[in-house]
């Protein structure tokens, strides 16, 4: 029955009210389907939306179908036109369980191959590995595995009422200036990864469509963000065109002789110890999904080690790094490290491109989701991300120029300690 959730979930979220969501809050949680750090979770100071978004996201993860139907069940008695509208079965219709039917092959394709996200386990590429069975939806992690890694000095601690209090910042931008530029594909990329980050316990500060220094205000604004001072992490999620050192904003034009850029590096220094205390030792995990160049992610080599591998362009001038803070701020008995806590994960090798699939989202994006959904609730954050690079090793991109690679890559690795994302716990 959670398909038959993740079927509605756009028209239930457009359409129900913030009563009606009380209402199946209260009916849920007396019948255990959640509890209480669940509901308090959803009732917390979201807008409607997130709040109905976060509530069938955590019904659909439930592992049985007893969750659904009460869900259903309830949704039936609370709002029976909504109900009906989103056509979904009357909790009367609900057969004893039967075991799953063997879903129809899939035909969709990305980029002329399917994407790893789209290729069923059972059907990997040639040559390729079999694949992990991935996970549709986020599994949880066992308050065992929780209380294990509380008592773990090598691990960033991470308390429940910590965990339900993640922030995240999210920029996509996908309308420019110039229309040639538009990034079709990009809203299921802001979609997805909405859905993920509200799945993990982040409330999701959302914008998009920004110039350079919208961007850089933006992040700045995130950064004095008073409910940081009780998260226990957050992720800065940004969305673009791009180049090895900077996204572009929606004012980009080759030709402009000043040109709308936000540079990557002010990242971390808005972020840092000196401009944001209320961060200090909390994992920052920094997301980019944009080109880091022009150039193709694949070269031709032999399979000889003493071959030589034919060289590749030489590469671009780029925007150099901007100048870091002159003096670190310290509290009054210490100093601190200016930059310390963060990991980035980027979506190509620098001076090369991403791919984005202009109806399923970026390659990138997708490969996140998938990861994260399967591994989450029992690897920390630096294996998540070998995860994703290796389910790019493997994978074949076929292009209009012909067949290439793309290999996301980590920056500015600089965290002392483990970060588990806990799902669900």
């Amino acid at each position: 029955m959670a398909a038959e959730l993740s079927r509605v979930q756009k028209d239930f979220v457009d359409r129900v009210n913030d009563v009606i969501i009380d209402q199946l809050l209260d009916d849920i949680l007396n019948d255990k389907v959640l509890n209480d750090g669940e509901v308090e979770a959803i009732r917390s100071p979201l807008i409607r939306a997130d709040k109905a978004r976060k509530l069938i996201n955590i019904v659909k993860m439930k592992k049985d179908d007893d969750a659904s139907w009460t869900f259903i069940a309830s949704l039936e008695k609370r709002d029976r036109t909504l109900h009906k509208s989103l056509g979904l079965p009357s909790a009367s219709q609900r057969q004893p369980s039967q075991p799953a039917a063997a879903a129809p092959k899939e035909q969709e394709r990305s980029l002329g191959q399917p994407s790893a996200s789209q290729r069923r386990p059972s059907e990997p590429a040639a040559g390729a590995p079999k694949e992990p069975e991935w996970s549709p939806t986020l599994i949880h992690t066992t308050e065992d595995f929780w209380s294990e890694k509380q008592e773990d000095e090598t691990v960033y601690p991470a308390a429940k009422k910590s965990i339900w209090k993640r922030m995240a910042l999210l920029i996509t931008n996908i309308e420019f200036k110039d229309e040639d530029m538009n990034r079709y594909g990009a809203d299921k990329d802001e979609e997805n990864m909405e859905d993920l980050l509200i799945e993990l316990g982040y409330e999701v500060v959302k914008i998009k469509n920004l110039t350079g220094k919208n961007i850089d205000e933006e992040i700045i604004k995130f950064s004095k963000h008073k409910k940081l001072k009780d998260t226990d992490s957050v992720f800065v999620v940004i969305m673009s065109h791009g180049e090895q050192h900077a996204v572009y904003g929606v004012d980009f034009k080759k030709k402009d002789k000043v040109q709308d850029k936000f540079l990557i590096d002010n990242i971390y220094k808005r972020l840092g110890t000196a401009s944001c205390p209320a961060l200090k030792d909390k994992p920052k995990i920094i997301l980019i999904q944009a080109c880091s160049g022009g150039k193709k992610g694949s070269v031709p080599a032999s399979d000889s080690a003493t071959s030589a591998v034919v060289s590749d362009d030489a590469p671009k001038k780029y925007l150099s790094l901007s100048a870091g803070e002159q003096n670190i701020q310290a509290d009054s008995f210490s100093q601190a490290h200016r930059e310390k806590d963060f990991i980035c994960l980027r979506s190509s090798t620098p001076g090369t491109v991403a791919y984005r699939d202009k109806e399923k989202g970026s390659l990138f994006i997708q490969h996140i989701v998938k990861v994260l959904n399967t591994f989450a609730h029992k690897d920390h954050i630096e294996d998540l991300f070998k995860t994703v690079m290796r389910s790019f090793e493997k994978l074949p991109i076929e292009t209009e120029e012909g067949e290439d690679k793309q290999m996301p890559t980590t920056e500015r690795g600089n965290m002392p300690r483990y970060f588990y994302l806990f799902p669900g716990i």
